[in-house]
């Protein structure tokens, strides 16, 4: 008796999106759920991007900066280090400078590093808010403009913001993240209030907002599917688009990430806690669908690439 192993068949396909001035990454373009290869194909790996912040860094556990230290003072040479020493393929600058509860720095000074990163290195630049949707809104459009022709990706775009920010990245051609909280309907819905705006499918990449394991990674995970069950099986052209999942972030301001091993010895080595639960939380989100993480570790990346490249084979 041959055992058939049971194959869905799909309609649709995830839409191909081609990141950096000269498609220099191109992500997006699988015709089956991720890593079923047995179904259909999966062109382009998923992709990882190094974050780095516009300042150094607050709240980060020692394990964290450690791989940074001599660089986070200087967002270009941070970015630098990432590419050279650890072969980053894509960058995410977090503007965190600009937080209004924090440095609170102008627009125009986070364009101006912006364009000095962007200027620095070769390889695609994602730009990343605050999530304060009024100055996200400011600084983001100013972003666009001082950064014209360098085909940034700026996020997060929400609804509350989307026109201003897409307005601009029309006008000085950069591309959207756009960004929900955690809902099938409501990213669809930004998906559609964007294309009504006139930003192009292949210029949207979605980000449905997610956590790390033990905050809730199993609803990410499920709205996630959903979003490939739909985009996969349904051909809801509207949901076609690349996710792209920030678990750098999440992940190392979790609890378990910052307590020491003298306060929990229970819990082991804690640079050993943090970098497996960075990857091992991206894993997860790979596997749901996940086609750009943004990592913060050099060591988990490592790891979760080695995942990806067993994964494909």
């Amino acid at each position: 008796m041959v055992l058939e192993i049971p194959k869905v068949d799909y309609t649709g396909n995830i839409r191909e999106v081609s990141l950096g001035k000269k498609g220099a990454i191109t992500v997006g373009g699988g015709t089956c759920y991720p890593f079923h290869l047995f179904e259909g194909a999966m062109p382009n790996k998923p992709c990882i991007a190094m974050e780095i912040c516009d300042c150094p860094p607050e709240g980060w556990p020692d394990a964290a900066i450690e791989p940074f230290k001599d660089v986070t003072d200087d967002p270009v040479s941070w970015a630098k280090k990432c590419i050279d020493t650890y072969q980053a393929k894509l960058i995410c600058l977090h503007l965190s400078s600009t937080d209004p509860n924090g440095l609170n720095r102008s627009a125009d000074e986070a364009a101006e590093t912006v364009k000095k990163v962007a200027g620095a290195i070769d390889v695609p630049l994602i730009a990343w808010g605050t999530s304060n949707q009024e100055k996200d809104s400011e600084v983001l459009r100013k972003v666009a403009e001082v950064c014209q022709g360098e085909r940034l990706v700026l996020g997060p775009v929400e609804e509350g913001n989307y026109k201003k920010i897409s307005a601009s990245a029309l006008a000085y051609n950069h591309q959207l993240v756009a960004c929900s909280p955690i809902d099938i309907n409501l990213a669809k819905q930004l998906n559609i209030l964007l294309s009504n705006m006139g930003v192009g499918e292949k210029d949207i990449i979605i980000d449905p907002t997610v956590s790390s394991i033990g905050y809730g990674i199993e609803y990410c995970y499920s709205v996630m599917e959903r979003m490939r069950m739909a985009a996969l099986v349904q051909q809801d052209s509207k949901l076609q688009m690349p996710i792209i999942c920030n678990i750098g972030r999440e992940t190392w301001k979790a609890k378990e990430s910052k307590i020491t091993a003298d306060e929990a010895p229970e819990l082991g080595d804690a640079a050993k806690r943090g970098i497996m639960l960075e990857a091992m939380s991206a894993v997860v989100l790979l596997i749901a669908g996940g086609d750009i993480i943004i990592m913060r570790h050099p060591e988990a990346i490592k790891l979760v690439d080695d995942i990806i490249k067993d994964l494909l084979n």
